[in-house]
């Protein structure tokens, strides 16, 4: 037997994926979404409200990076998530995270999180909220390759979001 919830956004498992962009000033800033995927080829979709100041820096700029969330860094990723640029403008600091200037994109590569979608804007809708980039690059610390020089997820050990319980789960 089966239960019914309706129309529900309700995905496993859901990245928890983290974009960072640079403001007006040349400032790194970060925020957690969880709305978002792979919808094509090269290009990532994500939901992400106008207001945001991540959403603004984006427009601006034309580029973003999507690192994904790890549980080394899960409070990090909570709180840059929590947080808004708009009202606290060093929050990629308070986050204790450091940033290095992609060589593809203009946008920062989070230190800390060890994989990156270095992208460039392709679409922003304000009325449905969907950002489209197009994926540029796709750069890892060497710290989570395996022995062929592939990506390990074991080693890179990303966080997932629970939409039902609110949660962050480990894989």
């Amino acid at each position: 037997m089966r239960k019914n919830f309706g129309a529900k956004p309700y995905t496993y498992p859901q990245p928890v994926l983290i974009i960072a962009t640079y403001d007006e000033n040349g400032a790194p800033d970060a925020m957690n979404a969880a709305w978002g995927g792979i919808s094509d080829d090269t290009q990532i979709s994500m939901c992400l409200s106008a207001g945001h100041k991540t959403v603004k820096n984006i427009q601006a700029r034309k580029a973003f990076t999507v690192s994904m969330a790890d549980a080394a860094h899960v409070a990090a990723c909570d709180y840059v998530g929590i947080v808004s640029g708009n009202k606290v403008p060093d929050k990629f600091e308070k986050a204790g995270f450091h940033a290095t200037k992609s060589e593809f994109v203009d946008a920062p590569l989070i230190d800390e999180l060890p994989m990156a979608l270095e992208c460039t804007l392709v679409s922003y809708d304000p009325e449905t909220c969907r950002l489209v980039g197009e994926i540029v690059n796709v750069s890892a610390d060497e710290r989570i390759l395996d022995e062929n020089g592939k990506i390990d997820p074991a080693k890179l050990e990303p966080i997932t979001f629970d939409p039902v319980n609110n949660v962050y789960l480990k894989l």
